[in-house]
């Protein structure tokens, strides 16, 4: 009868280990969690390639370098880092507002020349992106 507990408590043991570790294995697969919020789906554009912006101020009073990573928005606060993706080919960058705009209505959102060019549409002037506010 001893012999007969010692392997049910091992049998039950092992059970036990089995989905400790099932469990652990789900959680170290499970998709990295992010803060990320939405902020908006529309049509992105560029500006500072050959538009004379290179080098003037921008809406926070920093110098604009066409090829940094920045970009303009209507409401989000200046230095508030945005991930625009590219919905044509899933390209991704990680933006920071330094400016005002778009301008032109239908726009949700400006890129520097640096950040298009990484996202891969200056050929188009104009593509279709998701941004989500990280900070």
């Amino acid at each position: 009868m001893k012999n007969n507990l010692l392997s049910r408590n091992r049998l039950y043991a092992a059970a036990i280990g089995c989905v400790v570790l099932a469990a652990s294995s789900v959680a170290l697969h499970a998709e990295p969690q992010t803060n990320a919020k939405p902020a908006g789906v529309g049509a992105a554009s560029f500006y500072g390639h050959n538009d004379g912006h290179h080098g003037g101020r921008t809406a926070n009073g920093e110098r604009f370098d066409r090829n940094s990573m920045t970009a303009a928005h209507r409401s989000l606060p200046f230095g508030a880092q945005v991930r625009v993706t590219n919905l044509r080919n899933g390209r991704a960058v990680v933006v920071r507002i330094n400016n005002r705009g778009p301008f032109i209505r239908g726009r949700i959102i400006d890129l520097s020349y640096g950040a298009a060019r990484e996202l891969g549409f200056v050929d188009r002037g104009v593509t279709q992106v998701r941004i989500e506010r990280l900070s």
